[in-house]
Formats: structure tokens, C-alpha cells, sequence
């Protein structure tokens, strides 16, 4: 099984798949290219391996099958290791977070775009657009309500970390690179998940990156 993403400072779909593919304890390859740039232009041309997507990364290679897109690698390993490993088994558990999942996967576009994932970066906003504000909004109070109605297993939003947790997680550096104010449940929530063993590794990949993409720099 191999597993290709993107640069790990910024490429918020690629740690998505890649915890998947973590939280399924299934061995994997990763190879890790640079996204944008004329080295990308040239790769997506030449390497076969990453032309089923259209260039779009993280992609999944398990023998002859191919997946592309996080959610559908969530899914596919889901079915591979069985689904209690990344949903709750809760009926109006799973059905929370499977909606928290799909609302991440296609929502929030305006805080996508004013606020990019940069984990090596802090840099303190004076501002965001009232679009940005109400994405914001939206995602505390998504994490309140899982957190108050399901979460007291442990200190994910679910209790366990799964589905939820791999999604939201580059929310959660966002946050900590902007210095986005959130009130305490979520600092503790956030901390789990900057504590997990799988995002202090790939923090400190994204550190020692030499990459750079501009368009995703901000000025300090």
C-alpha cells in the first residue's frame, strides 16, 4: 500500500488521508511530492502514479486499486478494517459525525481560503471576514454539541479519536497558526489533538520541509 500527499506544511487533505491510513494500522508507503510549482507540473505529466487523480493528492495505491480524495480513502480503508475503527458505535453518534465529516469535506470555503494551513507559521490575524467569522462559529459549535453529547469517553469529539477527529484536525493548526480565539472546551480539545502521537510526527515533518509555496505564506 502506498500512500502519496502533499507538502505536509500545507496540504490539509493529505493529513487527512494520511491519519486514515494511520488510524487503520495498516502498513503503508508514503511518498511525499511538491505541490504547485513547475517541479508538480513536470510530476503530475510524468508519474503515472499520480495522473488517475488529475494531480490531486493524498492518493491511495493498494495493489491494482486506486484512491483519490480523503473522504473516499477514509471509506475505502474503513471497509478494508472494519468501520467501528473510525465511526462510533453509537447510532446517534455515528450519525453526527458522519454529517460533521461530509459538512467539513464540503463546507468552509471562505476560511479554506483566508486562513490556508501553514503549520510552520504564527501569524496572529487583526481580522477575518464575517464569512471566515461565521465559519468559525459554526465549527465551535459543532465541537460543542459533539463534545457535550458524545464525548465522554475520552477527549476527542467522539470520545475516541476517529472519522471527526482525521477531518477536523488541520482546523485545529489553523487555529494555532492564526491565533484564532476559542473558548476553553476547544482549547482542551484542540490540545488532544496537537498531543497525539501522529500530529507531533507530522508537525515535525512540515518543520523541517524546505519547500515553499508563497501564496500560502502570510506576512508576519
Amino acid at each position: 500500500m502506498k500512500l502519496i500527499i502533499g507538502n505536509k506544511n500545507y496540504s490539509s487533505w493529505s493529513l487527512r488521508g494520511w491519519l486514515a491510513v494511520k488510524q487503520s494500522g495498516l502498513h503503508f508507503e508514503e511518498l511525499t511530492v511538491p505541490i504547485m510549482g513547475e517541479e508538480w507540473d513536470r510530476l503530475k505529466q510524468d508519474m503515472g502514479e499520480v495522473q488517475p487523480s488529475s494531480g490531486k493528492v493524498p492518493i491511495l495505491w493498494d495493489g491494482d486499486a486506486v484512491v483519490w480524495d480523503s473522504l473516499a480513502i477514509m471509506e475505502y480503508l474503513a471497509d478494508k478494517v472494519g468501520r467501528e475503527r473510525f465511526w462510533p458505535k453509537d447510532d446517534a453518534a455515528r450519525a453526527m459525525a458522519r454529517a460533521m465529516v461530509a459538512e467539513m469535506h464540503s463546507s468552509y470555503q471562505s476560511l479554506r481560503k483566508e486562513l490556508p494551513m501553514n503549520i510552520r507559521r504564527r501569524v496572529p490575524l487583526d481580522g477575518v471576514s464575517e464569512q471566515t467569522r461565521h465559519d468559525i462559529v459554526r465549527i465551535l459549535g459543532l465541537w460543542a454539541e459533539a463534545r457535550a453529547r458524545h464525548g465522554s469517553a475520552g477527549p476527542y469529539l467522539f470520545g475516541t479519536f476517529g472519522a471527526a477527529d482525521i477531518f477536523y484536525a488541520p482546523i485545529v493548526t489553523r487555529f494555532v497558526t492564526y491565533g484564532v480565539g476559542v473558548p476553553g472546551f476547544a482549547q482542551a480539545y484542540m490540545q488532544a489533538i496537537l498531543e497525539h502521537e501522529w500530529m507531533r510526527e507530522w508537525a515535525g515533518a512540515a518543520e523541517e520541509e524546505q519547500w515553499v509555496i508563497e501564496q500560502y505564506e502570510v506576512p508576519a
